[in-house]
């Protein structure tokens, strides 16, 4: 077991989306804020700090994970995936946020990286949504802008739209 040494800079070696990516935290160094401001992946929000308003979902080793109570130091050695990688290039978006676009589902876009990351894993579990269940699922994000109504419809229409896929996708 490695010893924590208090304001002392530790190293930190994660694989953030996809690709491995080393930093240095000290112990009580958030994880949203290691991802922030010491490896520059800035689409992570940080909302209230408390773990409640979900702006700050990430992705942990496939578990949805509220980066503002994570620590750095807690994930050396995790897969993380985060907003950055749900665009399949710089200059195309992915199936769910071309939804959101086509739908108004943000405003503001101060929750929507956490709204997209846990619908991505909601929807990559659930291949026939409901209303429900993506209303349940949301339960745990704060919007303050958009009522959530073009939210769901965005979200059911990207499931919708990656059911077609898969079904047009034989299986090798």
């Amino acid at each position: 077991m490695t010893r924590l040494v208090a304001n002392a800079r530790h190293p930190v070696s994660i694989t953030l989306n996809g690709k491995p990516v080393e930093g240095e935290a000290e112990p009580r160094m958030l994880l949203s804020d290691f991802l922030r401001h010491e490896l520059g992946a800035t689409g992570t929000h940080v909302g209230c700090e408390h773990g409640v308003c979900g702006a700050c979902t990430i992705v942990v080793d496939d578990m949805l994970t509220r980066a503002c109570l994570a620590l750095a130091v807690q994930v050396d050695g995790c897969d993380i995936g985060t907003v950055e990688a749900l665009a399949p290039s710089p200059d195309r978006l992915g199936v769910l946020q071309s939804a959101f676009r086509r739908n108004h589902a943000l405003q503001c876009g101060f929750c929507t990286a956490g709204i997209l990351m846990s619908l991505d894993h909601y929807l990559s579990r659930h291949k026939a949504p409901t209303e429900d269940g993506i209303r349940d699922l949301l339960s745990g994000h704060l919007c303050r802008c958009t009522g959530y109504t073009p939210i769901i419809q965005a979200a059911l229409e990207a499931a919708a739209e990656l059911a077609t896929v898969t079904e047009e996708t034989p299986d090798a």
